[in-house]
C-alpha cells in the first residue's frame, strides 16, 4: 500500500526535488497534490485527505503554522520542510512528525517515512483474529492526547 502525500511549498524547484526524493525513497509514496501557498493548500487537503503533509513554513500570505490553524482536520503526519531551524520547537508543539532541513537529505526523509509506515495500520483480509487476548495481555488505548496500557 502506498502512502499518499501533499506538498505545500512556495518554491517550485523545492517541490520538484521533494517529489524526486520521494520517488527514490525506501517507502512508496504517491504525491496526490501540490500547493504554492496556504490558500491553495486548503482545498487540495480537503479534497485529498493525504497520509502525509510536507509543509514549508515560510510562504507568501499565511505561513505553514497558519495553514494548520485554518484546517478543520489536520493530516495525521505533518513533516515540515524548511531552510530555517528556528521554528523547530514550534513545529513539534503542533505535533509535527518531523522537521526536515533543506536541502533534504534522503536518509532523513527515509527515516521519517519508515516511522509513518510503522504507525500506519495495514488493511488485512483476515476476518478472524489470529490471537485471542488472554488475562496477561495488554491493550494500548489512545484517547485524545492521553494513552494507556490496559
Amino acid at each position: 500500500m502506498k502512502l499518499t502525500a501533499v506538498i505545500a511549498d512556495d518554491e517550485r524547484l523545492a517541490r520538484q526535488e521533494l517529489k524526486r526524493l520521494l520517488a527514490e525513497a525506501d517507502v512508496a509514496v504517491q504525491v496526490i497534490g501540490e500547493a504554492a501557498n496556504a490558500e491553495e493548500a486548503i482545498p487540495v487537503l480537503r479534497a485529498t485527505e493525504p497520509d502525509i503533509l510536507f509543509l514549508d513554513i515560510q510562504m507568501p500570505g499565511a505561513d505553514g503554522f497558519a495553514l494548520l490553524d485554518k484546517l478543520e482536520q489536520v493530516p495525521r503526519n505533518v513533516i515540515f520542510t524548511t531552510a530555517y531551524d528556528q521554528y523547530a520547537i514550534k513545529a513539534f508543539e503542533v505535533n509535527a512528525l518531523d522537521y526536515l532541513m533543506k536541502p533534504i537529505e534522503p536518509e532523513r526523509l527515509n527515516e521519517a517515512l519508515r516511522r509513518i509506515r510503522q504507525n500506519t495500520p495495514v488493511e488485512t483480509a483476515a476476518a478472524e483474529p489470529t490471537h485471542l487476548l488472554g488475562g496477561r495481555d495488554q491493550v494500548f488505548i489512545k484517547d485524545g492526547d492521553r494513552c494507556w496500557f490496559v
